[in-house]
């Protein structure tokens, strides 16, 4: 019965088969079988590349982090700007300052004609031998001059001293002469040394991730009847002393968190590089200033971004888009644009540059991806399926056209031989 059963299935069976006498093996299907497995071959190995590379897919979400910080790491170099003349300063949108920042930041001194001074690594105009003289007898203490001492103890030892003592209390530090400190350091000698030096400054600045501003200017920075002073050194005030905020920047670049780990932070670079975002927008960017009154300012939009690698790792960095504006101080409130447009400034504007920054809602996520097994499978099996029924096709085709063909010449020829014949 079961016999009978199975026997009963043959009707279905959809691979017929054909005995080896019935076969007809030809030239021209040998061919194409050769072809066939070349074909076959090709696009079998093209498919186990694409299954072997490691791919990014892009998708863009909300930012739904909160309470984070950024690194603002930069390289900045100022051809016409003293190092103890540069301040820099981070306010934010929360209200947050931080004044003359030296944490982190490397000032270094470059000559007038833009050769680096070695070391010189150092925003303070004292050398070693200055730091010698300072050692007094025992027991000295200098005054503050009515200003908050920097230090516990209530005395300020140095002419450095005393300008923090000043920027405490809210005072501007005009006559350094007049300070004995600075008398005997011979301060206001060594400010015209070095009034025709540049000054490199590098580093990096934690900020909060909201939106805020830094910004380079002439002296230190301090806050009186809730105001921003900058107050300049006194040689400012000399014809003779010129000074521009014409600039080159090296680099300036957004970090996160994760990159403080060398390992991270060099696969967020090898990401970057695969992605074409490696280079960022103000990175080797040169700017000159045809006087000391120069306003340039850097307008940012800060974009989150994640990297997510095969292995599940989650690298957290970040990338900017840039504006530029620039502005003669000098022509005021009123001046007209080499277009004829006539414009007026709402501000007065102060000397420097200022990289305001914002910070987008969105986050950019780049994942790797590579295709799954089950996927390079069903794709070599409809290869190698596709390839072998066109040639099946092709070969039939070939087939009967040779057959008829053959068959009208053989009838041709009878034809001939008949008509002789007559």
């Amino acid at each position: 019965m079961a016999k009978g059963l199975f026997g009963g299935l043959k009707g279905v069976d959809a691979f017929g088969k054909t005995t080896e006498d019935v076969k007809v093996k030809t030239k021209t299907g040998a061919f194409l079988t050769l072809v066939s497995a070349a074909i076959i071959l090709t696009f079998c190995m093209i498919e186990f590349i694409d299954y072997r590379r490691v791919t990014v897919d892009t998708s863009i979400v909300v930012d739904k982090s909160h309470g984070e910080r950024l690194t603002v790491k930069m390289n900045v170099t100022f051809p016409k700007i003293p190092c103890y003349l540069l301040s820099l300063d981070v306010v934010d949108i929360g209200g947050e300052a931080q004044r003359d920042l030296s944490h982190n930041i490397l000032k270094s001194r470059i000559g007038e004609h833009g050769e680096p001074i070695h070391n010189s690594f150092s925003a303070e105009l004292r050398n070693e031998l200055d730091v010698l003289n300072e050692q007094q007898k025992e027991g000295y203490c200098g005054s503050c001059y009515g200003g908050v001492p920097p230090v516990d103890g209530g005395c300020c030892q140095t002419c450095e001293d005393v300008r923090q003592a000043y920027q405490n209390r809210g005072w501007a530090f005009n006559d350094p002469n007049a300070i004995e400190q600075c008398t005997r350091e011979g301060w206001s000698d060594k400010l015209k040394e070095q009034s025709n030096e540049g000054c490199n400054l590098s580093g990096r600045v934690r900020v909060n991730k909201v939106a805020g501003n830094l910004h380079l200017s002439f002296g230190r920075s301090f806050q009186t009847n809730f105001h921003n002073v900058h107050h300049l050194v006194p040689y400012l005030r000399d014809e003779e002393n010129k000074h521009d905020w014409g600039h080159v920047i090296h680099d300036i670049d957004f970090e996160g968190d994760d990159e403080y780990d060398w390992t991270k932070a060099e696969k967020s670079k090898e990401m970057k590089k695969r992605l074409g975002i490696h280079a960022n927008p103000l990175d080797g960017m040169s700017t000159w200033a045809v006087s000391g009154q120069y306003m340039f300012q850097y307008f940012l939009k800060v974009v989150s971004t994640r990297f997510k690698t095969l292995d599940g790792e989650i690298i957290n960095t970040h990338q900017y888009s840039a504006t530029h504006f620039e502005r003669n101080l000098a022509s005021g409130f009123q001046e007209n644009t080499p277009e004829g447009v006539h414009l007026s400034h709402t501000t007065t504007g102060m000397p420097g540059m200022f990289i305001n920054f914002d910070i987008s809602p969105l986050l950019v996520v780049h994942t790797e991806v590579r295709q799954s097994f089950a996927h390079f499978l069903t794709s070599t099996c409809a290869i190698i399926g596709g390839v072998l029924t066109i040639a099946t096709l092709l070969d039939s085709v070939l087939f009967a056209t040779g057959r008829v063909l053959k068959k009208r010449e053989a009838a041709s020829h009878t034809n001939g031989y008949g008509g002789k014949a007559m």
